[in-house]
């Protein structure tokens, strides 16, 4: 005997045409779904004031609280003048072109001292960093110069090349040379060495290790020791040109120094500063034009 199954039971459908065993639809007078909310990262949030804006708000803080310590006599006018004084000062160096020429002269002089420490620099840190031959002959000299003070150095240099522009320049370039090497020979020895051993399973002869692998690994080292270099740079500048100059910043800033005008000196550090900071900028502006590659961390 053959037992028939039942066919499953569908439930019926009511007056309204909708099926008994379906959920009862949400009554309208009930509560409203949320709405879906945007998820927005915190530093996004925070980032309401302008980056810009906070950068300026030290400075200015700073020189409003400098021109009223000078305005109530807090500081005196023949200790440091305020800076009011200093831009009138400024604005009447500008007119007589006596500002102009002098830092027309200081760029030059740092120019060259940079192109020759820069060349001389990576030169020795290339030679260093990719044979261990070079290693061997280059790297304890340059360890031992680069303990000795450049500053100490004018005398000898005054003794060897005069006192015209050649000292000068000579100081800026050792100022520059070691920064440089450092940084250059740690980035070269920092490359992974299995992206060496990639590039040599790629065929890649010892060549183009060195362009495709070894140079790029290093660029971020290099360019660090870029800026570091033109710090020092403009540090060996002050130095030189204390020494027999008759042109450049430093020059007007013996003369401001022997008339006792410090209004004119905090005017050549400006300069100095303002200078600095131009020439940090355009290393930065290379970082992120040749780094583009490097995805780093900028700060929440």
């Amino acid at each position: 005997m053959s037992i028939s199954h039942a066919p499953p039971h569908s439930p019926e459908p009511d007056i309204s045409g909708t099926s008994t065993s379906e959920a009862p639809a949400a009554d309208a007078s009930g509560p409203a779904s949320p709405a879906l909310q945007p998820v927005v990262p915190a530093s996004a949030r925070r980032a309401r004031v302008p980056r810009w804006l906070r950068r300026t708000t030290g400075p200015v803080l700073l020189l409003a609280l400098w021109q009223v310590l000078s305005a109530t006599g807090v500081l005196a006018a023949d200790v440091l003048a305020s800076p009011g004084r200093i831009a009138q000062v400024g604005w009447d160096l500008i007119a007589d072109g006596s500002l102009p020429s002098a830092m027309a002269t200081s760029l030059r002089r740092v120019a060259f001292g940079l192109l020759f420490g820069t060349a001389i620099g990576t030169g020795l840190a290339l030679l260093a960093g990719l044979f261990r031959v070079g290693e061997d002959l280059v790297d304890a000299p340059v360890q031992m110069l680069r303990t000795v003070p450049f500053v100490g150095l004018i005398p000898l240099f005054i003794i060897w090349f005069g006192i015209g522009e050649t000292p000068k320049i000579a100081i800026i370039t050792l100022g520059v040379t070691f920064p440089l090497y450092l940084n250059v020979y740690a980035g070269i020895r920092g490359v992974d060495t299995q992206l060496i051993e990639a590039g040599e399973s790629l065929g890649l002869s010892r060549w183009g290790l060195v362009r495709h692998v070894v140079l790029p690994g290093a660029l971020p080292g290099a360019l660090t020791g870029l800026r570091y270099s033109l710090g020092i740079a403009w540090l060996a500048l002050v130095f030189a040109e204390q020494v027999n100059a008759d042109a450049g910043i430093g020059f007007l800033m013996v003369q401001a120094r022997d008339f006792l005008r410090t209004d004119v000196i905090v005017v050549c550090l400006i300069l100095y500063a303002f200078l600095g900071l131009l020439a940090d900028f355009i290393v930065r502006s290379l970082e992120r034009l040749l780094l583009q590659w490097r995805p780093t961390f900028t700060g929440r």
